[in-house]
């Protein structure tokens, strides 16, 4: 099914299901497409520990020499806010979101999404999952190739075994290769 035809019925059974609402009913199904979609949540310590840790030393380096008042405020200030975003960070957590069609996850603070047929490879090895993208074609004809999708437990906390049962699932699903 098209994914403009998905969004119709998605909209036409959210209106059918008010309307049912409305009369005492109960909804024909849900409408919701999170309810289909398996999410792998990790968590990020690499980033805000360095973060803190710069923040440190920018401390202790403008604490060590001789300055201003105001050089002192805006010292204290630049800590601050590297340990804010510090805990930003940790505390938006990093996912891949499985659904019946796409992958989807965030990067560079905007959320990515695959849809099957832009997957090359699949590949699940001890702690680490590799996701490969199709190349696609510029204007001058040069197969550019995104880069890969890398999800890690040393990094990121992911549960890779359980990922890697569901992206097997996926891949067989799309005739996509995997790789154990």
């Amino acid at each position: 099914m098209s994914r403009s035809w998905e969004r119709m019925v998605q909209k036409n059974s959210s209106q059918l299901n008010k309307q049912r609402k409305k009369l005492g009913k109960p909804s024909i199904y849900s409408s919701d497409k999170s309810a289909t979609a398996d999410i792998f949540k990790g968590r990020n310590f690499v980033l805000p520990s360095t973060l803190v840790a710069l923040a440190a030393i920018y401390l202790l380096l403008g604490m060590g020499s001789e300055q201003e008042v105001m050089s002192s405020s805006l010292t204290w200030i630049v800590v601050a806010l590297y340990v804010l975003l510090a805990v930003v960070i940790f505390l938006r957590r990093p996912f891949l979101k499985v659904d019946k069609n796409s992958l989807s996850t965030i990067k560079f603070n905007r959320d990515r999404r695959l849809t099957s047929d832009q997957i090359e490879k699949i590949k699940v090895g001890p702690g680490s999952v590799v996701i490969e993208m199709k190349g696609t074609k510029d204007r001058k004809g040069k197969v550019r190739k995104g880069g890969n999708w890398v999800f890690t437990r040393l990094i990121n906390r992911y549960d890779t075994n359980a990922m890697g049962e569901r992206l097997e699932r996926f891949a067989k699903s799309f005739n996509i290769p995997f790789e154990k």
